[in-house]
């Protein structure tokens, strides 16, 4: 006959009923001292992952904000460069452009002006277009004012460019002289 006794081992399979068996499941088991101290080293090791994990993060970002900052640095350095360098080109064009304009039928001379020009378009540089626009001092210096050449003729009308400006990309390497209707 089984006894009912906590102390044995032996249950009779009758006696035990499922809600039993489920207690004792969900019950915790007993810690032993070693299992507490893995818990404690494994949440050590977490917490030292996390903090490599986020040191990992913030270098790489740094990184990257400096390859970002280097690359935004050498296109400027390049871009002032180039400025520099159009704009000691831009009397060249201007004395043949004079020169066009004293010896219009002249080969040579056209010859040379379409050369600065297809130059000046691979490097990227435009001429701002004056003669018939409303007067912006972004792009024009006023050297002359006169009064409306004809009745149509809106005012502050450029009326004649003295000296051609440029544009490289969106800045402007030198503004247009022109002269402007009252």
């Amino acid at each position: 006959m089984p006894e009912n006794k906590e102390d044995k081992k032996t249950v009779d399979i009758e006696s035990v009923s499922v809600s039993d068996v489920a207690e004792t499941a969900a019950a915790p088991a007993p810690e032993q001292p070693e299992m507490s101290e893995s818990r404690k080293t494994i949440t050590e090791l977490n917490d030292k992952i996390n903090e490599l994990n986020d040191k990992y993060l913030r270098v790489a970002a740094e990184l990257e904000n400096t390859r970002r900052r280097a690359t935004l640095d050498i296109e400027s350095v390049s871009r002032n460069r180039a400025m520099g360098v159009a704009e000691k080109i831009l009397p060249v064009m201007d004395a043949v452009t004079a020169a066009l304009k004293h010896t219009p039928d002249d080969e040579g001379i056209k010859s040379m002006e379409r050369a600065l020009q297809n130059a000046f378009a691979q490097i990227g540089i435009v001429k701002i277009e004056s003669v018939g626009e409303i007067m912006n001092p972004q792009f024009h210096n006023a050297i002359q004012m006169v009064d409306k050449p004809t009745p149509e003729t809106k005012t502050n009308t450029i009326v004649d460019e003295m000296q051609s400006g440029y544009m490289f990309g969106d800045s402007v390497l030198r503004t247009a002289m022109v002269v402007v209707s009252k």
